[in-house]
């Protein structure tokens, strides 16, 4: 490992030891959206592979986001949801069509939740 990936490694890791859950979701949500754009890119390429394995570290994180609902806090959970799983029928839909489209679109409704979850988390850490 170059000097350059240690650091950058040690740094993400000291970031997700230390943020708050708030925080935690902002960074799944930024992982997410990341694998999706680079997998529509590679779509757009003809990588079929790499758009593939991109695509599935997206599911895997909006996975995660939903296991980690708590529905005891009522409507949004089960709204929050919903999305989640909208999110993976498109993923699937576009996988099977190699359509970066449904993946784009996929992008912008997480950037939507991310920057809602962003909010919160800036108030948890003004708070």
């Amino acid at each position: 490992m170059n000097p350059y990936a240690a650091v950058k490694q040690a740094y993400t890791e000291a970031s997700v030891m230390t943020a708050t859950p708030q925080q935690l979701v902002v960074m799944l949500y930024d992982g997410a959206i990341r694998f999706l754009a680079q997998s529509a890119e590679c779509m757009r390429a003809g990588r079929r592979e790499q758009a593939h394995t991109k695509l599935r570290r997206a599911e895997a994180i909006i996975d995660e986001l939903n296991r980690s609902l708590d529905m005891s806090y009522g409507e949004i959970p089960s709204r929050l949801r919903s999305i989640y799983l909208f999110s993976k029928r498109q993923l699937i839909q576009a996988h099977v069509h190699s359509d970066p489209q449904p993946v784009e679109h996929v992008g912008k409704l997480l950037s939507e939740l991310r920057e809602s979850w962003d909010s919160i988390a800036q108030q948890g850490v003004a708070a």
